[in-house]
């Protein structure tokens, strides 16, 4: 199991496409916990957020990254703050889709969070139940085809965020 130093480095390595599934309702990251409060409490978000730097780092090499965020609605407050983060991510070049489960039914899709490298790399992220980040396993080659399935059906069932968030603001 990589921790997130050991996995955050894969962002540097990857080349070409680096794909999400993300599942959860929280994610309890410390080092956004001082800005979340912040945006609870209707004050400005730092400049980065209308162009993430970290996105853009890999888009500018011209690697392709894309999410497809499965929730359901109403939003949890960490939700609202996760997406109100998502047009700097497109604006610096990320794809992003969301599944709304209270708006569509999709099968077909695990229950957990994953990264998708270079169609060829896949790594399952461990979470406590809290939302805290526990790892990411590499799963063995022989799963990658499943994995690619999930991508894809995601992918087709996803709703282009500026659709979606636009029902919402």
């Amino acid at each position: 199991m990589l921790d997130g130093d050991e996995f955050g480095r894969l962002f540097e390595t990857f080349e070409q496409t680096a794909f999400r599934l993300e599942t959860l309702s929280v994610y309890d990251v410390e080092e956004e916990r001082e800005e979340f409060e912040a945006f609870l409490a209707g004050k400005p978000m730092p400049p980065e957020w209308s162009d993430n730097p970290w996105v853009r780092s890999m888009t500018d090499l011209g690697k392709t990254v894309s999410r497809v965020h499965v929730l359901s609605s109403p939003l949890t407050d960490y939700l609202r703050y996760e997406l109100s983060a998502y047009p700097g991510n497109i604006t610096a070049g990320e794809t992003i889709g969301i599944i709304d489960l209270a708006r569509q039914r999709v099968t077909g899709l695990p229950d957990h969070d994953f990264w998708l490298f270079d169609d060829a790399e896949v790594y399952r992220m461990h979470y406590t139940g809290s939302g805290k980040f526990v790892g990411a396993e590499r799963l063995a080659p022989a799963r990658l085809a499943e994995y690619r399935r999930y991508q894809e059906v995601a992918e087709e069932a996803a709703v282009p965020f500026a659709d979606y968030w636009e029902q919402f603001r």
